[in-house]
């Protein structure tokens, strides 16, 4: 085979999209547009390539097709001239809308849902990221499983009297879905009993906890690269990290914290995908601190940005101290990180790619760990110096002093590891009242 069929034959491979994008009453045309240039990147992304788009204004959605029949068939015919084998709405698609595009223009249909699914289902390297993928693509199935089958009254079974009058194909691959849902799910909570036991190890050590938050691809794993010499999957897509992986970050006092990256927030993220990464991105609603990314070469930063803040809200983590940092500047003109550091002030401009602005960013987790801390005195017996440890670890020491029984330590430790020191804060100390009287002592 010469070089030239092989390569004929393997961009015959390769699925071509047909990419519909659309504008309504609630999605100005210039959003549209946007969305429309983030679904090329998902469908890039996946491996597709693009025969066309079109960009349509929807003022009255219609139950079969979502669209009138006059433009479906327009719609139907450019995707046809364009060669595309499939066809991808930037709008949910229900089950019957689905079947129907698909006998009208006979080929394979589907919507962002679907085609973000498709990117968490080739990009699940660990046995939890497979189940959560795999929860949400037989969550999203199972109302179209009908858009499956050409001939619904398939029938499985006897004759009328043996295995009763037989069952219907959909009907039996419906019990197999819920059944493997419901496997899935006590499987995940399995994995999510570890993961909380394994949370509260931590919290017993007292040590901190960030999370890496922020919009698909605004260089989240980079960054917990370059700030703790990772080597975390960082690529240039969407989607590109979707397992959260923590790594120990030395702080310049000698206090340790614990870094996540997380897995990119997107605009309109499938609900589905929400409920079954709750266990990934529960990791932002426990983090003590979140570290929210953003992307300064994006134009749509701001959108971006709502996004992230959007979801946040919606998996509980609304209230979690953030710190905004504006990431890739390397990549942006002087004029618009100015600009976007005006917009929202205290946020921070760094290069992950250059380490520009890191040490920056450091300290200013570092202030926010501490800015709540509380000063006392500690009176702790030799035999629990792991107590001084912990105290240096995760506080600051202003003066220590030995004598036969005790450790004194004058520190400043933070507000979690209060009921871990109440009963060494010595009575001297003027806040040991106002402390143990907190407590009901």
């Amino acid at each position: 085979m010469t070089s030239n069929t092989a390569q004929k034959n393997q961009n015959e491979s390769v699925e071509r999209a047909f990419l519909v994008g659309m504008a309504t009453d609630k999605i100005r045309k210039a959003e549209a547009r946007e969305l429309l240039d983030e679904l090329h990147g998902l469908a890039r992304t996946l491996g597709l390539d693009i025969a066309g788009e079109m960009l349509i204004q929807l003022r009255d959605p219609t139950p079969s097709l979502l669209v009138g029949s006059g433009k479906a068939d327009e719609i139907a015919a450019a995707a046809e001239e364009a060669h595309a084998d499939s066809i991808i709405f930037d709008h949910i698609l229900s089950p019957v809308q689905q079947r129907n595009w698909e006998r009208l223009s006979s080929k394979k249909v589907y919507d962002r849902a679907e085609l973000i699914i498709k990117i968490f289902a080739s990009r699940a390297l660990t046995k939890e990221a497979s189940l959560q993928v795999e929860l949400a693509q037989l969550q999203y199935a199972l109302p179209r499983l009908a858009h499956s089958y050409d001939d619904l009254m398939r029938q499985r079974g006897g004759r009328y009297g043996t295995k009763g009058s037989g069952e219907q194909k959909i009907e039996l691959d419906r019990r197999e879905i819920e059944r493997r849902i419901h496997e899935i799910q006590s499987e995940l909570e399995a994995v999510r009993k570890e993961r909380a036991v394994q949370r509260r190890r931590r919290e017993r050590a007292s040590v901190p906890r960030a999370a890496i938050v922020g919009y698909t691809n605004a260089g989240k794993s980079s960054l917990l690269n370059a700030l703790t010499a990772a080597s975390v999957r960082a690529e240039d897509k969407l989607f590109a990290t979707l397992d959260p992986t923590t790594r120990r970050l030395m702080l310049t006092r000698g206090q340790t914290l614990l870094l996540t990256d997380t897995v990119g927030f997107i605009r309109n993220l499938p609900h589905g995908l929400v409920e079954a990464f709750h266990s990934t991105l529960e990791e932002a609603s426990q983090a003590d601190i979140l570290i929210h990314v953003a992307d300064a070469s994006d134009s749509r930063v701001d959108a971006h940005i709502a996004t992230t803040i959007q979801v946040l809200s919606e998996i509980g983590a609304q209230d979690v101290p953030r710190i905004l940092v504006l990431n890739k500047i390397d990549l942006a003109e002087p004029d618009v990180v100015q600009s976007f550091l005006a917009r929202y002030p205290g946020s921070l401009a760094v290069s992950a790619k250059t380490g520009e602005g890191l040490d920056a960013l450091i300290e200013a987790i570092q202030e926010s760990l501490t800015k709540d801390m509380k000063t006392c005195t500690l009176r702790i017996p030799h035999a629990d110096y792991w107590i001084v440890s912990l105290v240096m670890r995760e506080g600051t020491v202003l003066e220590e002093r030995s004598d036969d029984a005790y450790t004194w330590l004058r520190c400043r430790v933070p507000q979690r590891m209060e009921s871990k020191i109440l009963q060494y804060i010595a009575a001297e100390d003027p806040e040991v009242g106002k402390a143990r009287e907190s407590e009901g002592e």
